[in-house]
């Protein structure tokens, strides 16, 4: 159960939604009518996600106990929150058997159903599951983008392959060095007889 934004107000009743916030101060709307107003600092303001409820063992957010009676009335409306104490704290005893008795007052259990009930008229009561649904299509484009650049990349890689064409060019100029520098060698290696002949003529 995502209670994220729902928030309560000390002092006035329901549930409310933030919508904006500001420097000391943040605009809220009532679930019930929808009139909106400005929610100030020195308010008590509770957020319903970080509401626990007390029991014997470890403290259960109230998210979860709001799941257990959704699944209890399979979507359904819960129990009034007008009807006696003792109905109210045996219908709670259905959903959480294990809550404080001594912590958890009459009107604790009151309210829990009375804003469960709220929830639940303004269709405020939303399943994790149908978040988590929600998120993922709006996930898929970012992927997508990613492969695309990559894809991108890769076919920007073939684009470098005409300069490897203008190789053979330089590999036709080696031959011509080669050629060019032989008539230079076979020069140099006809004058030398001639080097020593003359030698030999002096030594006579």
């Amino acid at each position: 159960m995502n209670l994220t934004g729902i928030i309560s107000i000390s002092g006035k009743p329901g549930l409310y939604r933030v919508v904006a916030q500001g420097n000391n101060n943040v605009i809220v709307e009532a679930l019930e009518d929808g009139k909106r107003f400005p929610a100030h600092s020195n308010n008590k303001i509770s957020a319903l996600e970080d509401i626990s409820i007390y029991t014997y063992e470890d403290d259960v957010p109230l998210k979860d106990v709001f799941k257990s009676i959704y699944d209890l009335e399979k979507g359904g409306v819960a129990i009034s929150h007008k009807e006696s104490a003792a109905k109210l704290s045996e219908y709670l005893t259905k959903v959480l058997p294990n809550f404080d008795q001594e912590r958890v007052y009459a009107s604790d259990i009151k309210k829990l159903f009375q804003w469960y009930n709220l929830l639940h008229k303004a269709g405020a009561l939303i399943l994790e599951e149908e978040v988590v649904e929600e998120e993922k299509p709006a996930a898929k484009p970012k992927a997508k983008s990613k492969a695309d650049q990559e894809e991108t990349t890769s076919e920007k890689a073939p684009a470098k392959k005409p300069a490897a064409k203008k190789a053979p060019a330089k590999k036709a100029t080696t031959p011509k060095s080669a050629t060019t520098a032989k008539p230079a060698a076979k020069t140099a290696a006809k004058k030398a007889p001639v080097k020593k002949a003359a030698g030999a003529k002096k030594n006579g």
